[in-house]
């Protein structure tokens, strides 16, 4: 298919760990499954916080910093964050809260979104957090997707993965991997937002 006829998934991701950076290349991996779309993987300008009090470079082997060109080309949007107190981290809410000229415009409506995270605990929040990250996508307009239960690794995780967006269990030093039903369940969410961001276009 054509570059001109190919649509992009808007990956955008607050990543402290590389463990978020992990879930969005396995989520790009689900986008990609579908003709005609690819992913855009992207992060957002990273700040300083009680948690991460040193200002962190961007690792040079990690995506650009997301810039409105990247929301006003893309088809739709996947964003993913860790968890701060049940709650998106400053970062990603910071990058929300200057879309406010997308918003104005309609850039977002109509498009489909999905969300992701990553905890340290198992009960740290994934849930809440999630669903803090859908309500500024229902302001634009978006079409939330999710994880239905016909995906049959949710019934059966013992770490990640919820009906709300994908999740992974980092552990108390963020360096738990990804296994392979959280990897499972990121391609499935990348695929779900593929699919429909096709079907739309």
């Amino acid at each position: 298919m054509s570059q001109a006829n190919t649509h992009d998934i808007l990956i955008v991701a607050h990543s402290v760990h590389g463990n978020t950076l992990a879930m969005a290349r396995e989520i790009s991996r689900g986008v990609e499954q579908v003709d005609g779309v690819r992913a855009r993987l992207r992060f957002v300008e990273p700040m300083t916080s009680a948690i991460d009090p040193k200002r962190k470079a961007l690792p040079e082997d990690g995506p650009a910093l997301v810039e409105p060109r990247d929301l006003e080309e893309c088809a739709g949007l996947i964003l993913g964050s860790p968890t701060r107190f049940g709650n998106m981290a400053s970062s990603v809410k910071h990058f929300l809260d200057g879309t406010a000229s997308e918003w104005f415009s309609g850039t977002l409506a109509g498009k489909p979104a999905a969300v992701f995270t990553s905890t340290g605990s198992m009960h740290g929040g994934q849930e809440s957090t999630l669903l803090s990250m859908m309500i500024p996508l229902l302001h634009h307009g978006m079409l939330i997707v999710g994880l239905p239960y016909t995906e049959s690794t949710l019934s059966s995780t013992r770490t990640g993965g919820t009906p709300y967006g994908a999740s992974h269990l980092a552990g108390n030093d963020s360096d738990r991997p990804l296994d392979d039903d959280e990897k499972r369940l990121c391609r499935a969410l990348g695929l779900r937002v593929a699919t429909i961001a096709a079907k739309l276009a």
